[in-house]
C-alpha cells in the first residue's frame, strides 16, 4: 500500500498536518494506537474555538471531519518499525502490515516523566498541572504551588500570582538567586526550601502536600513542570539529530518542521520546545504544509 504521506500518531498534531494534506488532494494515512499525551488531562483549554472540550471530543471531530476527505486512511495500530528507502518510507505495524511512504510524519512518542513522589500521579491532569494558559483558570484563586524540577520551574513561579498566592518548593535543588530572587520576591511568591515528601487529596482532586518533617501545605493546585520520554523507536531507526529543551531532548526540526533526514517531518511535543494542545495544532499545519511543498518541489 503506498501513500503521499505516512503520519504516525493521531492526536492534535497528526490530524492537524492530515488535514492540510488532503485537502491538496494527496493521499494520507494516519497510523495511531489512540494513547495520547494529552489522556489525562478532563479538558483542553486554550484551543481555538474548542476551550474545554475533552481531547477525546476534539479527536472525534477531527476524525469526522477528516473522512468526508476520499483520500484519507486510518488505521488503529501502532508502528514498530520505520526504514528509509531509495525515494520511499516503509513502515511496519504491530499487526504486521507495510506500507510505503513518499513523505513521514512523526507526531506521537512522547511520555511524562513525573516526579517519584506519592500521590503525583493520581492528581496529575486533575489539579496537578503543567501549564497556566492550559488549566490556570479552573484553579485560579487559590492557593497554588509550584513543585520545582528544573531552573524553569522558578520562571513559571513568577508567572502563577495573576492567577493565585503561590509557593515555590524548591526541593532544596532549585534556589533562585539575583534577578530571579528579586522578581519573585517582588510578585509576592513565598519560597519553601524544605522538599514536598508527598501529595495528598481525595479522590477527584489533591488538597495539600505534605513537607519532610511533617507539615501539610493546603493547595488548591500544584504546578509540575515534568521531563519528556521518548519512547518512539523510530528516532534511532531513522537517526534523527534531537536538541536540548528545557524538557528534555526533541528532534531538531526546520521552520516546517522537517528534520535532518530530507523527508521526515516531526510535529507536536515530539519537536516542540514549548508544549500545549494549541502548540501542536499549529505544528501539525507546518508540518502538513512542509510536507505538501516538499512532494511539489520533489523533482525526483
Amino acid at each position: 500500500m503506498n501513500y503521499d504521506v505516512i503520519i504516525i500518531g493521531g492526536s492534535f498534531a497528526g490530524l492537524s498536518a492530515a488535514m492540510q494534506l488532503v485537502r491538496a488532494q494527496r493521499n494520507v494515512l494516519v497510523i495511531d494506537s489512540n494513547l495520547p499525551r494529552n489522556r489525562f488531562a478532563s479538558a483542553s483549554h486554550g484551543v481555538f474555538c474548542l476551550d474545554g472540550k475533552t481531547p477525546d471530543e476534539i479527536r472525534k471531530t477531527a476524525l469526522e471531519q477528516l473522512f468526508a476527505y476520499p483520500t484519507f486512511t486510518l488505521w488503529q495500530d501502532a508502528v514498530t518499525t520505520t526504514e528509509k528507502l531509495q525515494s520511499v518510507f516503509k513502515v511496519r505495524t504491530r499487526q504486521d502490515i507495510e506500507a510505503t511512504g513518499r513523505r513521514l510524519i512523526l507526531a506521537c512518542g512522547i511520555a511524562d516523566k513525573l516526579p517519584e513522589l506519592p500521590g503525583i500521579k493520581k492528581y496529575w491532569g486533575k489539579n496537578v498541572v503543567h501549564c497556566p494558559y492550559c488549566h490556570g483558570y479552573e484553579i485560579r484563586n487559590t492557593e497554588l504551588g509550584v513543585l520545582a524540577t528544573s531552573d524553569m520551574s522558578l520562571h513559571q513561579a513568577a508567572m502563577l500570582p495573576d492567577w493565585g498566592n503561590t509557593t515555590l518548593f524548591t526541593q532544596g535543588m532549585y534556589t533562585p538567586e539575583g534577578d530571579l530572587l528579586s522578581l519573585l520576591e517582588s510578585r509576592k511568591v513565598r519560597i519553601e526550601d524544605t522538599p514536598v515528601v508527598a501529595v495528598n487529596g481525595n479522590d477527584a482532586k489533591m488538597d495539600s502536600v505534605t513537607l519532610a518533617g511533617g507539615r501539610i501545605i493546603p493547595l488548591g493546585g500544584l504546578y509540575v513542570s515534568p521531563q519528556i520520554e521518548v519512547h518512539a523507536p523510530f528516532l534511532k531507526q531513522l537517526n534523527l539529530a534531537l536538541t536540548d529543551s528545557p524538557a528534555g531532548k526533541v528532534v531538531c526540526v526546520d521552520a516546517f518542521k522537517e528534520s535532518s533526514v530530507k523527508g521526515v517531518f516531526v510535529a507536536g511535543d515530539l519537536s516542540n520546545p514549548m508544549q500545549s494542545g494549541t502548540l501542536a495544532v499549529a505544528s501539525g499545519t507546518f508540518a502538513g504544509i512542509g510536507a505538501h511543498k516538499s512532494l511539489i518541489f520533489d523533482q525526483t
